[in-house]
């Protein structure tokens, strides 16, 4: 297996890590550094078994790191520009979901289905 097969390889699992709206929103979230699992199911609304099973998906993937701080394990990105990558891609689907929004006249980007710019 060739360098780049290998890293679209490590890519793709990445993305089927991520792709789910609770782990995007985990990257998404405004943190100033690592989150403990009760912060962050507080700020995502969901349980401290969710968010600790959420977690722990990212975490095997290589995403999210945990570090012990006293009795409690916080988690960081292991690297911080996931984020970035992440954040640019929301960047273009908001303007992809703000022009179709303005030729079908939606308000919301869940008002516009795939195919509404057809």
């Amino acid at each position: 297996m060739d360098h780049n097969h290998e890293i679209d390889e490590l890519q793709a699992g990445s993305l089927k890590t991520l792709a789910n709206p609770r782990r995007l929103r985990i990257l998404h979230l405004p943190a100033a550094g690592p989150l403990g699992v009760a912060s962050l199911a507080t700020e995502l609304g969901i349980s401290q078994p969710n968010a600790s099973q959420h977690l722990a998906v990212m975490r095997s993937a290589g995403v999210v790191e945990a570090e012990r701080d006293g009795r409690e394990v916080r988690y960081r990105f292991a690297d911080p520009e996931i984020v970035v990558a992440c954040g640019i891609v929301h960047a273009v689907l908001e303007r992809r979901f703000g022009r179709l929004a303005g030729l079908t006249g939606a308000t919301r980007p869940h008002e516009v289905t795939p195919w509404s710019n057809q």
